[in-house]
């Protein structure tokens, strides 16, 4: 949800570290029903989408949006709006097919390691196992300590160090160590591993 609030633009949005559990074990206050306050606000939105799809206009805007296609890659999207490329020479191909060939940029999956070798199943009927050829797993779990909180930066890039790994992580641990322009590639592996067209590796 975060990130989707920053591909438009909107950058003052934070992620709760260890999540509601993380929460309550810190003795702080939960509610078991929304307030009426969170309701209104709710119903508000909910009457906001239903004009917008209706093609009304929806006021007083308190927030512009702003895309930002640098953040997010899709299955569909060319690579044409690169200028270091010739538009003629690739216009049609896709950003992730691409960079299989160029690796102009560093792919990461965080899925479980059997998973991305193919050795364990998709937890999705019609999905293949395997992996985007030339891309990288770095499982998310590898990133959490016990109480499921993501480590500090020093011990993120000490355990990886250690294991002799010198990629990247995934979007989470990238941010906590100051990398913020991390581009997602928004159909993941269900878009890909259902598409018989697309090229899967194994590790098995």
């Amino acid at each position: 949800m975060r990130r989707m609030f920053r591909v438009f633009g909107h950058e003052k949005v934070w992620v709760l570290d260890g999540g509601l559990p993380c929460w309550r074990a810190s003795g702080y206050d939960v509610e078991s029903s929304a307030s009426g306050d969170a309701i209104l606000k709710a119903s508000a939105a909910t009457e906001a989408i239903e004009k917008v799809y209706q093609g009304q206009t929806v006021g007083p805007i308190t927030f512009q949006t702003k895309f930002q296609p640098h953040l997010v890659w899709t299955l569909e999207q060319p690579y044409n709006h690169l200028s270091a490329f010739d538009d003629d020479e690739i216009d049609g191909i896709t950003l992730v097919k691409r960079n299989i060939e160029d690796k102009t940029h560093q792919h990461i999956d965080a899925r479980s390691k059997g998973r991305f070798d193919g050795s364990a199943p998709e937890p999705r009927k019609g999905i293949k196992s395997g992996h985007v050829p030339g891309s990288n797993c770095i499982p998310f779990v590898q990133m959490l300590d016990a109480s499921q909180t993501l480590l500090p930066a020093d011990e993120l890039k000490k355990r990886f160090d250690e294991e002799g790994n010198k990629e990247p992580l995934s979007v989470p641990g990238l941010h906590r160590l100051g990398k913020r322009d991390v581009t997602v590639y928004d159909g993941s592996w269900t878009e890909w591993g259902a598409n018989p067209e697309m090229p899967v590796d194994t590790s098995s």
